[in-house]
Order: C-alpha cells, then sequence, then structure tokens
C-alpha cells in the first residue's frame, strides 16, 4: 500500500503536557495530510470523551491509530487497543514525562517524526501490565510506584510550578522529608508472600518514570516480563544519599536496593496507593502481572 493511500486516525488529548498536545497534535496532523495520508482526527476534552471517540475511530478501520499525548493517555485507552483486529499504534509524545516514548526511542521533541511511523515505521509488539485491585483491573505501560515512588507522584500531580522534570525533582525534595517505612508483602508467581519492609516497590515493564529516573534500569518491554524492584527501609539522610544513583540508574548496585522478575506480583501494605503511568490507579492489596506483546505499535525506522 502506498503512503498516499495511507488511512490514518488520530486522537489527541490536547490536555496533555499542560496544554502541549493541541499544538503538538496540529503539527502531527499537518505531517501526515502533507505526505498525503488520509486522515481523521478527533480531540478528548476528558478520559470518557476520549474512549467514546476511540471507538469511532476505530469503527472506520484504519490501517494505524496515532495517539498525541503522554502514558497516562495512551494507558487509558489500552484497553481497546490491545483486543484482536485493533490497529497498530503510533505515540506522539506530548505528556510531562513521555517515558515509553524514552523506552521505545520515539522523538520525544519532533512531532513529525514520531507520527511519520504511522506511514513508515516498523511494528514492534510489547508488554503491557494490568493491576488488579478491588475496583477492577487496570493497565499501564511503563511502572507501577507503590510506596515513597506513588507519594512523590502524588506529589507531583499537586504541585502547579515548576513545569516538566523540575517538578518531579520538587517532589522528590519534599517527600525525602516526610519518607517512612511500608510495612509490604510482597510475592511473586505464586509463592506464598511474605513480610518484605521497604521504602518503595517499583515494578517496571519499562526502566524510567518521572520523566526520566531510570528506577527499573534494564527493564525490556517485550520480553514478557515485569522488573520488580524493592528499596530497604532509609531514614531522610540514606535516601537523600541514595538519590544520586537512583537518577544514574546505578542503586541496584547497592545492598539497599533488590531487583527479581516475574510475570505475577501480589503486593499489599496498610494505606498502599499504587500509582501508574503518571495516574493513581488503585489502593489497597493488588494483583500486578504482565500481558506480554499485547499491545502492536509502530515505531520510527531507526528508533532503539
Amino acid at each position: 500500500m502506498t503512503d498516499s493511500a495511507r488511512r490514518v486516525a488520530v486522537l489527541v488529548n490536547p490536555h496533555a503536557g499542560k496544554g502541549r498536545g493541541a499544538e503538538i497534535g496540529d503539527a502531527a496532523i499537518a505531517h501526515l495530510r502533507g505526505r498525503g495520508a488520509v486522515v481523521a482526527d478527533r480531540r478528548g476534552q476528558s478520559a470518557s470523551e476520549a474512549a467514546s471517540l476511540l471507538s469511532e475511530l476505530l469503527a472506520d478501520l484504519p490501517d494505524a491509530l496515532v495517539v498525541v499525548g503522554g502514558d497516562g493517555t495512551l494507558s487509558a485507552l489500552a484497553e481497546s487497543l490491545v483486543s484482536d483486529g485493533a490497529p497498530p499504534v503510533v505515540l506522539v509524545p506530548a505528556g510531562t514525562g513521555n517515558d515509553l516514548a524514552r523506552a521505545l526511542g520515539i522523538p520525544r521533541d519532533a512531532p513529525q517524526a514520531a507520527a511519520e511511523a504511522a506511514l513508515s515505521g516498523s511494528t514492534r509488539r510489547i508488554d503491557v501490565g494490568a493491576i488488579a485491585a478491588a475496583d477492577g483491573v487496570h493497565l499501564f505501560l511503563t511502572i507501577a510506584a507503590l510506596g515513597f515512588d506513588a507519594k512523590v507522584s502524588e506529589r507531583t500531580n499537586r504541585l502547579r510550578y515548576p513545569r516538566g522534570r523540575a517538578r518531579y525533582f520538587l517532589a522528590i525534595a519534599i517527600e525525602v522529608l516526610r519518607v517512612r517505612a511500608m510495612r509490604f508483602r510482597l510475592g511473586l508467581d505464586g509463592a506464598e508472600a511474605t513480610d518484605r519492609p521497604g521504602t518503595l516497590i517499583a515494578i517496571g515493564n519499562t526502566a524510567s518514570y518521572g520523566g526520566g529516573m531510570p528506577m527499573c534500569i534494564g527493564a525490556d518491554p517485550s520480553d514478557g516480563l515485569l522488573d520488580v524492584v524493592h528499596v530497604a527501609p532509609l531514614s531522610p539522610l540514606r535516601l537523600i544519599l541514595l538519590l544520586p544513583r537512583l537518577l544514574a540508574g546505578t542503586h541496584l548496585d547497592r545492598p539497599e536496593a533488590q531487583r527479581q522478575r516475574a510475570r505475577v506480583v501480589e503486593v499489599s501494605a496498610p494505606d498502599l496507593v499504587v500509582y501508574a503511568d503518571g495516574e493513581r490507579i488503585a489502593q489497597g492489596a493488588c494483583q500486578v502481572s504482565v500481558r506480554p506483546g499485547a499491545l502492536t505499535m509502530l515505531i520510527p525506522e531507526g528508533a532503539a
């Protein structure tokens, strides 16, 4: 099929990236039309509206679906996109963190180059994480955060300034002063859960969250496994000393941090809150699992 015959659906989250989504969406659409693609585009003002618009776009059986937004935008739509018959997905990053784009080598500051994957990209199937909690099952694409890192995400969402990664680092600084150990119970792949008190547990499909913090360094979104990083109880001072290693991705060399890999993870703790893809997902006990190769994506040629 030639580029001129390519039928592309585009769903834009105009609120992504603190309002940058609309401008980035315009640039992606203009590029695709300039390349001769037949483009149907919609803009969702809320999660429910986006889901409705997605159903409308998919009913026309496009050759590719372009999602303009952040990690949370795509994961909110994932349930419809992992079904049989769904078109391959192109991500045009427009969020605050864009950690899935970082993991897949998708350009994060060039919407035209990212959108080009709808016309000339390579197919890649990636794993999808699933969090089963009391209120249902929620899908995620990057890292599920439990403990200190979940509190950082919650703080980040409440802050209005500064923008970008600086806001995330400010949230870290605030939460470091409030850090306390959590009484986790952790079980992997059907083994009986054991007491594992700690500062945090991160369950990664990809390596980073928060706009590039490599908590689950080495995680591969195509290996059918989740990387489970457990950080032991730390005082504020010890956490401050460990932070440079966390930011550099060398923390797994330290005895305070341990990594295991699993397909199913059971976690519980008093007052447990779970964040994933920058969004508050669940609270209380949960089961985190992986759906290998569940999402088909188109990645720009030459992407890592």
